[in-house]
Order: structure tokens, then C-alpha cells, then sequence
């Protein structure tokens, strides 16, 4: 559920990305991070054990613009995908509003790809998020690479639902900022509806109980002009509140991360709240 502070007149969205070990979910946040001016992005910010790489954790807050009078803030975080890490993945789904399953398209990785999806479905249960329901972008990732599995069939074993599916190549960035885009267009009026207790988009609404056909989102499709959304098809009528506008990418040039260490899955989730009250909450930008 979103952090919200009324007197601040602040929210924060939160937007897990899930999926197996070394799909690329830290390298779509650094890359997100690297095309965003730093008036539009919080710091980097890294939660490690004593294990350091096996566990990375990063929560980068994006401010977004207005839902209503409320400042709304993104904030992006990455669970850790090695399978003995299973309560730090549910500490960090806690509270998800919305979900990008980054799967590994090369084929000796299918079966990490459905372990990973199923470990995701089984966390939701736990933490009482309907899969069924969530908003659920899939990225299907290093399309770059050679022995490739075919997009049918990572839709087939893993897009039940028919939600929308981006090809990317993280590295290259093809594809990182399509996936926000659509993820953070789907979730806006869910989490409006939820806070201000209003009816959804009929779009959204239908999307949720009878999903199509799943819909590729090509570069094009998601390069609106300013004040457009993305997908016409999933879209149907313009939202204002859906809109989600990026900056033009600035310099590359190396950032500071902020690593925290942490000792156990308490501090995990103390960490995880601190830092969503302090970037999303009190912070007035």
C-alpha cells in the first residue's frame, strides 16, 4: 500500500522488480537512475549483509507530479534473486503496489525463470497481494544475447494473466524505461482509486477481471508525445494521473550509492520503511 502523508500532502508508490538472479533488476534501476536529472531522483541507495553482492538491495525514489494535490513519488526497489534469500524477498514485496518480473531470455535460464515466478506468487500469498490483480509488467530481458527463448513461450509459462511484456537489453537499456513507463501507468489509478476510494478506469478495471491477449510494448508505442499516454490499446481514455513524463538523459557519469549494512531481516524491514518515510514522505522537493 502506498505511504501517504496527508499534512505533507506526499505519496509514495511503491514498485517492486522481482525475478531470478542476475536478470537485470539492479541494472534497470542504475540505468533509470543515469537518464533522470537529480531534481527528478533521490540517491541510490544499497542494503547489504556481510555476504555484500550476494544480497543487493536498491530503493531509488522518483518524483512523478500530482496525483489530485498529492506529490507523488515512485520508489523502485529490487529484491535479491538468489534463492536462499527468500525472507529478504518478502520483506521487500511487503506493501508492493505494483510488480516488474524481469525474466533471463537466454534458455538455460527458463527453469530459474519459473522457480523465480512461482517463489513470486507464493510471496504475494504470503504478504496478501493479489497476483491476480496487481499491476504486473513483464520484462523479458538480454534479448540481446544468442540462444534466446521465444517470446511465445515465456508468455505461455509465465503470463497467465496476459499483462503487458516489454523485450529489453538492460545493459543497452533498450526497453528499461518502456517497462516503467507501462508499470507505473497501470498502477496510478489503481493506487488512486485505493486511497481516494474512487471506481477505476473502466480500462483498468477490465484489464484486471478479463485480460486479452498479452500485448508486446514496443519503443514507439511507449514514446508518447507530451500529455499522451503509452499504450493506446491497454490505455483506452487518457488519464491525467497516468501520465509519467522522463527527463532527457543527462551525463553518465559515475553516481554515489549509499550502502547500508544490515545484519538481519528486522533491519531489512526497518530500513525499508525508514527510507520510504525519508525520500517519499518528509522530504519537500
Amino acid at each position: 500500500m502506498a505511504y501517504v502523508n496527508y499534512v505533507t500532502k506526499n505519496m509514495a508508490i511503491k514498485i517492486v522488480y522481482y525475478g531470478p538472479g542476475l536478470s537485470g533488476k539492479t541494472t534497470n534501476l542504475r540505468y533509470i537512475y543515469f537518464k533522470l536529472e537529480p531534481a527528478y531522483r533521490g540517491e541510490l541507495v544499497c542494503l547489504e549483509t556481510a555476504a555484500e553482492r550476494t544480497f543487493f538491495f536498491d530503493l531509488l525514489p522518483i518524483k512523478a507530479g500530482l496525483i489530485k494535490d498529492f506529490k507523488v513519488h515512485f520508489q523502485l526497489l529490487t529484491v535479491p534473486g538468489q534463492v536462499f534469500y527468500e525472507a529478504s524477498r518478502k520483506s521487500v514485496l511487503k506493501g508492493a503496489d505494483g510488480l516488474v518480473f524481469v525474466a533471463d531470455s537466454q534458455l538455460p535460464l527458463l527453469e530459474a525463470d519459473m522457480e523465480s515466478f512461482d517463489g513470486l506468487r507464493k510471496n504475494c500469498l504470503e504478504q496478501g497481494i493479489d497476483l491476480n490483480r496487481v499491476p504486473l509488467v513483464f520484462q523479458y530481458n538480454k534479448r540481446d544475447l544468442p540462444n534466446l527463448i521465444p517470446v511465445e513461450t515465456l508468455n505461455r509459462l509465465l503470463n497467465s494473466r496476459h499483462c503487458p511484456y516489454v523485450e529489453a537489453e538492460a545493459i543497452n537499456g533498450r526497453g528499461v524505461l518502456e517497462t516503467l513507463k507501462e508499470v507505473a501507468r497501470l498502477t496510478v489509478p489503481v493506487v488512486k482509486a485505493s486511497i481516494f476510494d474512487e471506481k477505476l478506469p473502466a480500462a483498468e478495471e477490465s484489464m484486471e477481471t478479463a485480460p486479452g491477449t498479452a500485448q508486446m510494448l514496443s519503443t514507439s508505442e511507449l514514446k508518447p508525445a507530451a500529455g499522451e499516454s503509452g499504450s493506446k490499446k491497454k490505455t483506452g481514455k487518457k488519464s491525467e494521473e497516468a501520465q509519467i513524463e522522463f527527463v532527457k538523459p543527462g551525463d553518465e557519469s559515475p553516481f554515489p550509492t549509499t550502502k547500508i549494512k544490515v545484519q538481519s531481516i528486522e533491519d531489512i524491514e526497518q530500513e525499508i520503511a525508514r527510507l520510504s518515510k525519508e525520500f517519499g514522505l518528509t522530504k519537500k522537493k
